[in-house]
């Protein structure tokens, strides 16, 4: 003969999860994220005589950047550094992030890559690809002849 068991099932205390959930996102947005990857936000714009991208890269330094152009492909590279200060006691929260950073993208050959230029200013990088001479429209005036015809009248 069997016994029969009264089934209940394991209760949930919602608020001690929500607790244990704020605890965990609490303690992930604290900590520096150096090892975490991230990427720059990019805007590119195409013109009749060039590409230009843009790149947010704020509290990185000039000389922490680098941009390369190879076979037909352009990488931005850099690193934004955590400058921790022993000294500097009550971060309440910490969310940007911060390491090594890298970005590629394709480059059409209609550029001329040996004209590449770049400008940092106020945190914004502006990367700019010259058009190469053949790849810029061109507008091509068309001449018209009118020939004039005599009309034949019917008679």
């Amino acid at each position: 003969m069997s016994t029969l068991q009264t089934y209940e099932p394991v209760t949930f205390d919602m608020s001690r999860g929500l607790r244990l959930f704020e605890d965990a996102v609490t303690r992930l947005m604290s900590e520096p994220r150096s090892g975490r990857p991230w990427s720059p936000a990019v805007d590119i714009l195409e013109t009749e005589d060039a590409i230009a991208l843009k790149a947010d890269l704020p509290d990185i330094n000039a000389d922490e950047i680098d941009v390369r152009v190879e076979n037909q492909t352009l990488t931005l590279h850099g690193t934004r550094k955590f400058e921790r200060d022993e000294n500097v006691k009550g971060w309440h929260r910490i969310e940007r992030s911060y390491g090594d950073f890298t970005r590629t993208f394709g480059v059409p050959t209609t550029v001329d890559t040996e004209k590449v230029s770049a400008d940092y200013k106020n945190g914004v990088l502006t990367i700019t690809l010259p058009k190469k001479e053949a790849a810029k429209p061109r507008q091509v005036k068309v001449a018209v002849q009118s020939k004039d015809v005599p009309v034949q009248q019917a008679a």
